[in-house]
C-alpha cells in the first residue's frame, strides 16, 4: 500500500480502539521493550502521546525508564519545522502546542548526538523496517541528525504491513518495532 493509503487504513483502526484498550496496550508494549537490548545506553527520547490521535501512551514507558534510571528526553517543534529536544525531570512544565501535543515549556537541552535510544511514534511499519507517520518529516529529519548507531524503536498498536511502496530516499528505517504482542527486529 501507499502511504497516504496506510494513514487512512491505522487512523481508521485507532478510533476503533477504547480508553480501556490503549491503556492495556500500551502497559503490553513497554513491558515488552524490556525484551530489547537497550538497557546499558543513557539518553532515551520519547514522543508524547496525543490522545486525540489515539496514539500509543508513552506514560508507562517514561515510568519504565525512570525507574531504571535512565534520562529521558522529550521533544519541542520549534518554528523552522524542526524539533528541539529537553530532558524530562519533575519539574518540567509541559504545555500542549497548535497539534495537541505535550512539550516542555523549557529545560535543560539534550543535542541530538547524545541520544542513545529514540521511541518513534508512527501510524505504520512494514516487515523491513520502513514506517509511515503522520507525513510532516520532523521524524526524518531528526533522525538524520542522530549517531548512526543510535537505535530507533517504532511503538505501534497494530502488526506490520507486508510493504509500504513509496519509500523515499531520505526516509529512516526502525532497528525495531514493539507491538503489544511481539518486538519485530529489523
Amino acid at each position: 500500500m501507499l502511504k497516504h493509503e496506510l494513514r487512512k487504513k491505522y487512523k481508521s483502526l485507532r478510533t476503533k480502539l477504547s480508553n480501556s484498550e490503549i491503556s492495556g496496550q500500551s502497559l503490553a508494549l513497554a513491558n515488552h521493550v524490556l525484551q530489547i537490548p537497550i538497557w546499558d545506553f543513557f539518553y532515551f527520547h520519547t514522543f508524547l502521546t496525543i490522545e486525540t490521535n489515539k496514539e500509543v501512551d508513552t506514560l508507562p514507558l517514561i515510568t519504565l525508564l525512570q525507574g531504571r534510571d535512565k534520562n529521558v528526553v522529550v521533544p519541542k517543534v520549534i518554528a523552522t519545522g524542526s524539533m528541539e529536544h529537553f530532558l524530562l525531570t519533575d519539574s518540567t512544565v509541559l504545555k500542549k502546542n497548535q497539534w495537541q501535543i505535550p512539550e516542555p515549556v523549557d529545560g535543560i537541552s539534550v543535542p541530538e548526538d547524545k541520544i542513545d535510544v529514540v521511541f518513534v511514534p508512527l501510524l505504520a511499519f512494514d516487515k523491513k523496517g520502513n514506517r509511515v507517520g503522520y507525513g510532516q518529516g520532523f521524524y526524518d529529519s531528526f533522525l538524520q541528525k542522530c549517531r548512526k548507531e543510535t537505535q530507533k524503536i517504532g511503538l505501534s498498536f497494530f502488526g506490520p504491513e507486508d510493504v509500504i511502496q513509496d519509500i523515499y530516499p531520505n526516509d529512516i528505517k526502525l532497528d525495531y518495532c514493539v507491538t503489544p504482542k511481539k518486538v519485530y527486529e529489523f
